[in-house]
């Protein structure tokens, strides 16, 4: 499961859920990140901005986690 392959998969999966999602409005955005022991993709939509990208990047995958 942790090939170069499995990994676009999930990222190609959370492109098209935005994709759909935004069809509807609002402003929907993808992230990805490949863990020690998973992939995990997020699909975030008008969520507050960070002061920078990477603080908006760990938001998302906090969001992922269930920590926010």
């Amino acid at each position: 499961m942790k090939t170069p392959e499995a990994g676009a998969e999930v990222r190609r999966v959370a492109e098209r859920i935005a994709a759909a999602a935004s069809t509807g409005g609002g402003d929907f955005r993808t992230d990805s990140a490949l863990g020690s022991r998973r992939w995990r993709a997020a699909v975030i939509g008008n969520y507050r901005k960070q002061n920078d990208a990477e603080g908006t990047r760990r938001a998302l995958l906090r969001g992922l986690d269930g920590a926010d």
